[in-house]
């Protein structure tokens, strides 16, 4: 695909674009060989992008060189964009079932030529920033290549490592390279507002580049992914998705699940304190084996209010999660909502959950319950202690901020619900609650989350079904089990 002869650059443009093809050009036929010096780091970074971008998805990669590490993402549909004939000649040949394309993406006109082959899941920037003259414009012109859900994963090296790589440069250790706009994380995360765009998320990995005898592959995924440690590592990754437009937040309907064992008191509550919030709203109460007459109550519930479309439904089998999941199939909603049938949420503030999904303010919301003050007796001193802890070692797991993980209130899209379901694999059926398997599956797809605080309220009818001690050991199993499945990797 020819660039195009419109856009004209500046002379300062334009011998930087010189500067940087030739330089690529010149490199193409030894990149295999400076490959191989540094295979163990190129082998770790791979691994983690991998974790990053879900396969058989929509990816572009901008700055691909050879095409190595868009081919190790195995894309349903791959597009490889890089300025340099011979790294392109290289990539076609390496991996003729991608698509490749010598462009320079500075160029407005040229870059509007792929429009017609997005929009795309996934942008991808490999060490492709701090090469660009004008970082701001080249974002704001990614638009037309995004769609809703796009993620645009960033990947550079930090600038306190510069000096260690100015030396390996001058003893060969690594490629030279022409100057580059050395980054910080916060630069980044300006332009990108500038630009467009919004993080969701950000790590900092690697600290030993070289294998040492397994000694750094140690390191680097035992030790250096540790608080404060981390900070060190040499190679940045960041996502981010586009600034969302404002949406008729009424227009999308919504389900509302509630789970209940032995919640017979508090149904028609539910009910009845539910507000109308939406155009098309559904309730869904999910039985669990109860031992009063719970589901007794919910039919005659849904017989008195058969105004309003409840659903009923008795699950499978055990724990709030299986409830969930089962309720979750049968929905119908584009939103997907889940009330705990103790109504220690109050369902008077479930609408402020549908409208940040609805608006595009967060993809995953959270209901919190430490931010506001509580109810006397509705949350025991040593349960508010263990979740302020396990929300700090939750906030650095998932590299989003947490206070309240334990809170039954979440909110999704079904789209999002049906793409952690399918990705479910990954961590396995590992949560009875059920809240660990949707907030580790949203950070599995980069979803933004957005905490909405609630005023907890003590229990009306029932006791709690949570144990102290035995769901405390859950946790601690729980952050073990996260540590290895999204840090140690």
């Amino acid at each position: 695909m020819p660039e195009s002869d419109t856009w004209t650059p500046n002379a300062r443009q334009r011998s930087r674009l010189i500067e940087l093809r030739q330089w690529a050009n010149a490199l193409a036929p030894n990149q295999s060989k400076w490959r191989a010096k540094g295979q163990y780091f190129h082998t770790a970074d791979e691994a983690y992008l991998r974790f990053l971008v879900q396969e058989e998805q929509r990816v572009i990669e901008i700055g691909c060189g050879t095409g190595n590490l868009l081919a190790a993402l195995k894309p349903r549909y791959g597009v490889g964009l890089d300025l340099s004939p011979a790294m392109i000649q290289i990539a076609a040949e390496s991996h003729p079932d991608l698509h490749f394309f010598v462009l320079d993406a500075e160029n407005t006109q040229a870059l509007g030529t792929i429009q017609n082959l997005g929009p795309f899941d996934v942008i991808l920037l490999d060490s492709t920033l701090g090469f660009l003259s004008d970082i701001q414009q080249f974002l704001i012109q990614l638009s037309p290549l995004c769609h809703q859900d796009t993620r645009l994963v960033i990947t550079s090296h930090s600038y306190l490592w510069e000096p260690l790589f100015a030396l390996g440069t001058l003893l060969r250790l690594r490629l030279s390279a022409p100057p580059i706009t050395w980054l910080r994380l916060g630069d980044i995360e300006n332009l990108l507002k500038l630009g467009g765009f919004e993080t969701v998320k950000q790590e900092s990995r690697l600290i030993s580049p070289y294998r040492f005898l397994g000694i750094g592959s140690l390191f680097n995924r035992f030790i250096a992914t540790l608080p404060f440690i981390q900070k060190a590592g040499f190679r940045h990754y960041l996502v981010a998705r586009p600034i969302p437009k404002t949406e008729n937040t009424h227009a999308l309907s919504a389900s509302v699940v509630i789970p209940c064992r032995n919640e017979r008191g508090n149904v028609e509550a539910a009910v009845k304190r539910l507000p109308i919030f939406c155009q098309d709203l559904e309730i869904i109460f999910v039985e669990g084996n109860s031992e009063d007459s719970t589901w007794d109550e919910i039919l005659r519930v849904q017989k008195l209010y058969a105004n309003r479309k409840i659903s009923t439904l008795k699950q499978p089998g055990t724990g709030k999660g299986d409830a969930v999941r089962a309720a979750f199939e049968a929905a119908n909603g584009d939103i997907l909502i889940i009330l705990d049938a103790d109504l220690t949420v109050p369902p008077e503030d479930i609408p402020k959950f549908h409208d940040a999904i609805a608006s595009g303010q967060g993809e995953f919301i959270n209901g919190s319950r430490m931010i506001y003050g509580m109810e006397d007796g509705a949350m025991r001193f040593l349960n508010r202690i263990a979740n302020h802890f396990f929300a700090k070692v939750f906030s650095y797991l998932l590299n989003q901020t947490y206070t309240d993980t334990l809170c039954g209130t979440k909110v999704l899209r079904r789209t999002h619900y049906q793409a952690i379901s399918m990705n479910r694999t990954y961590f396995g059926d590992f949560d009875p609650f059920g809240d660990f398997d949707l907030i580790f599956g949203a950070a599995k797809l980069n979803l933004r989350v957005v905490e909405i605080p609630i005023r907890y309220a003590s229990r009306l009818y029932g006791t709690t079904q949570i144990s102290r001690f035995r769901h405390g050991l859950l946790l601690c199993r729980m952050v073990i089990f996260a540590w290895r499945k999204l840090k140690a990797l």
